[in-house]
């Protein structure tokens, strides 16, 4: 195995276990402590990883940030079964946004077919999803960040100021029940606060990983939200916040 494939490896399964040991990466790579070790080091270096007393936790801290292709190949079973309850969300004749994100690209792969709907979105990826499918797709413009493949800037904050929109598929990087909702960058934080205010109703899709999470940017507070749909079982504080707010919860979905 490649280092870059075994660095690869160890970092999925760090985030999969929510933490891992030193012995236990070795024995399921088949290499010594001191090369898991080293391997550590560097994907700490990298802000991938965060090294403990014998082993890694996945990175928590409020500014960290994973490409889009990291994101992509992470709790993917959940993503997918988030979608698959969200398709029941698509009404004919709307206007549905859809935040650009891992998430939201299985939400689009799962829209249905027999419902009319124009669609809009920031992410160049989900625009080609629904054009490989025939469907017409609007495109706010924007400056294209390379990490998470999403549009931003004046380009796109002035499509989003124009228009409005039935419903957003809507993305976040953590969810805390104080903090609200909240993720890394300040310019994608104003696109996904715009995508709010523009939008009737707003259908939040996030995984178990992103609740009681705090991030840099906040833009959006729980109160924001119609709908989250996720596979956690929420409980306790992060409930209480979204029963406070009125927010409907639809929580433990399996595919």
């Amino acid at each position: 195995m490649l280092p870059a494939e075994r660095k690869r490896e160890i970092r999925e399964t760090v985030t999969e276990r929510d933490g891992c040991s030193v012995a236990e990466l070795a024995e399921m790579l088949d290499v010594s402590k001191a090369t898991i070790r080293r391997d550590l080091r560097d994907l700490e270096d990298e802000g991938l990883v965060e090294r403990s007393h014998g082993g890694a936790l996945p990175v928590r801290t409020v500014a960290s940030e994973q490409s889009y292709s990291q994101r992509g190949v992470q709790n993917l079973e959940a993503k997918r079964a988030i979608a698959a309850r969200a398709r029941q969300e698509f009404q004919d004749e709307q206007v549905v946004f859809f935040d650009s994100g891992t998430t939201t690209m299985e939400v689009a792969k799962r829209a249905p077919g027999d419902v009319e709907f124009i669609a809009a979105t920031n992410s160049p990826m989900l625009a080609l999803e629904f054009a490989d499918n025939g469907r017409d797709v609007k495109l706010t413009g924007g400056t294209l960040r390379q990490q998470t493949r999403a549009l931003v800037g004046p380009t796109g904050e002035s499509f989003m100021e124009r228009t409005n929109f039935d419903q957003v598929f809507l993305g976040t990087n953590a969810v805390d029940p104080a903090a609200g909702l909240t993720t890394p960058n300040e310019a994608e934080a104003r696109m996904k606060q715009l995508m709010c205010e523009k939008s009737q109703r707003v259908v939040l899709v996030a995984d178990a990983t992103k609740f009681g999470r705090k991030s840099f940017v906040q833009f959006a507070d729980i109160e924001t939200v119609d709908l989250v749909i996720t596979d956690a079982e929420l409980d306790g504080e992060m409930r209480e916040a979204f029963e406070a707010a009125s927010v409907d919860v639809v929580d433990g979905v399996r595919e």
